[in-house]
C-alpha cells in the first residue's frame, strides 16, 4: 500500500486533485467529510463540542452549525485548539478503519487540508502539495466562493505559508492553470505513484 497524504492551501483546487486522483484509481479519504461525520447527530463528537462551546452552535435540526463553530474558534487559538482535540482524534481514527479495509497494493490519498498544520507530513509514503501563488488564493476566493477580500486574506493567512508546505512536499501539483493542464500533470504524477506502489503500466489509461 502506498499512503499520500494531499493537502494545499485554501484555493487552491485541492478537490480538483482529489476527484482526478480518486478518477485514476486512488482510494481518497478525505478528512473534511471525515470531520462532518464524526460530529453527526448523535455521535459523541457533537455531545463532547456541545459540552465545550455550549448548545449555541447547535442549529434547529440538532446538527452542529459549522458557521457559529467557525465565528467562536477563527482568530481564537484556545478555541481553535479545543474544536480540534475533539475532532481530530476521531477523523484519524475513522481514516484507519477506511485504509485497514483497502487492499495491500491500493494507492491510499489522505485529504489534509490542515497536513503542515499538525504536523502530519512523516505519517505518510509521499507528500503530494497542490500549489498556486498567494494572489489565485485570493482571486479565487473572491470570485468562486463571494469572500470579502479582507476574510480572504485572514483565511489564507491563518494556514501554514506557501514555503512551508512547499518545504515538506514530495510531489508538487502547480494548479494555476487551466483543468487541461492539470490533467496533464495528474497523468504523470499518477504514474509516478504506480511506480512507487510497484504497480506496472496503468492499462487503464
Amino acid at each position: 500500500m502506498l499512503r499520500v497524504g494531499l493537502t494545499g492551501g485554501i484555493g487552491a483546487g485541492k478537490s480538483a486533485v482529489s476527484s482526478r486522483l480518486a478518477a485514476r484509481g486512488a482510494i481518497v479519504i478525505d478528512s473534511d467529510v471525515l470531520a462532518r461525520e464524526v460530529v453527526a447527530p448523535g455521535t459523541d463528537g457533537l455531545a463532547e463540542v456541545v459540552a465545550a462551546f455550549g448548545p449555541e452552535v447547535l442549529t434547529a435540526e440538532g446538527e452542529m452549525d459549522r458557521p457559529a463553530v467557525g465565528r467562536i474558534v477563527f482568530g481564537d487559538a484556545e478555541a481553535r485548539r479545543r474544536l480540534e482535540a475533539i475532532i481530530h482524534p476521531r477523523v484519524r481514527a475513522r481514516a484507519a478503519e477506511i485504509e485497514a479495509a483497502a487492499s495491500d497494493d491500493a494507492i491510499v490519498v489522505h485529504d489534509i487540508p490542515l497536513l503542515v498544520e499538525t504536523g502530519q507530513a512523516d505519517r505518510f509514503d509521499v507528500v503530494l502539495v497542490v500549489d498556486v501563488p498567494a494572489a489565485v488564493q485570493l482571486e479565487r476566493l473572491t470570485q468562486q466562493r463571494a469572500m470579502a477580500e479582507s476574510e480572504a486574506e485572514q483565511r489564507i493567512a491563518s494556514q501554514a505559508t506557501r514555503e512551508q508546505r512547499l518545504a515538506v512536499a514530495d510531489v508538487v501539483v502547480e494548479n494555476a492553470g487551466t483543468l487541461a493542464e492539470l490533467d496533464t500533470r495528474l497523468d504523470e504524477v499518477w504514474t509516478t505513484l504506480r511506480e512507487r506502489a510497484g504497480h506496472g503500466p496503468d492499462t487503464k489509461a
